[in-house]
């Protein structure tokens, strides 16, 4: 994020600076690094990802509910200010969404999915931050690559436990309980060559980071 030697410590104020639709975020007290809430190419991805998860996971049909979604909620974590493409609750640990104007949340999303494009450079940080707000799941959205990866929290730091590639149907934690159809995501039908690497840089970087012993709550 840059040498941030000699500059102030951050403030609300520096989040707040950035005009729409663009955003400051913060991790371990660092100096604010302005950037778009998601790039405007990939909000029609953010969009239907959401559309797929909301109708069985939010409004209960053809699934079991007992969740709420938002796009791009500013989200305000131990670790600073983090703004993910996407992020669920269970209604269980929080029962309603904020109200419209609400600016930021506080409670920890249960599931959050970052799509990867050019500002994924601080993935690691972010992953970091997520574990040590006990978020429960993460899921890694490659679009270059049509590719989800899937990961849980443990206690020591991220596990893989899915990935899937192009059309598939898959069943990926923690919405497991409904098969989703991978290919509605994508803009068109994904051509995967042989060896195509598994696994992008950014998310093996994410991940050994992110396991590394000590770092990160238990």
């Amino acid at each position: 994020m840059g040498d941030i030697r000699g500059k102030k410590p951050r403030t609300y104020e520096d989040i707040e600076a950035p005009p729409l639709p663009w955003v400051a975020e913060t991790l371990e007290g660092l100096w604010p690094e302005p950037g778009p809430r998601v790039a405007v190419d990939l909000l029609p991805l953010v969009h239907r990802l959401g559309a797929l998860l909301v109708r069985p996971f939010d409004w209960a049909r053809g699934g079991p509910g007992g969740w709420w979604f938002l796009e791009t909620p500013e989200l305000h974590l131990e670790s600073g200010v983090v703004v993910p493409s996407l992020a669920a609750w269970r209604r269980a640990q929080v029962p309603e969404p904020p109200e419209p104007r609400t600016p930021w949340l506080t409670p920890t999303p249960d599931w959050v999915c970052e799509v990867l494009s050019a500002r994924s450079r601080d993935l690691a940080s972010r992953m970091q931050a997520y574990h040590q707000a006990r978020v429960g799941h993460v899921w890694l959205i490659d679009p270059a690559r049509c590719r989800v990866e899937v990961y849980r929290r443990g206690s020591r730091g991220w596990a893989r436990v899915g990935m899937h590639e192009g059309s598939a149907r898959m069943l990926a934690e923690p919405f497991d309980a409904v098969v989703l159809d991978l290919g509605t995501l994508w803009l068109q039908e994904p051509a995967l060559t042989a060896g195509t690497p598994k696994g992008s840089v950014l998310v093996r970087r994410a991940s050994a980071v992110a396991s590394e012993p000590g770092r990160g709550a238990t």
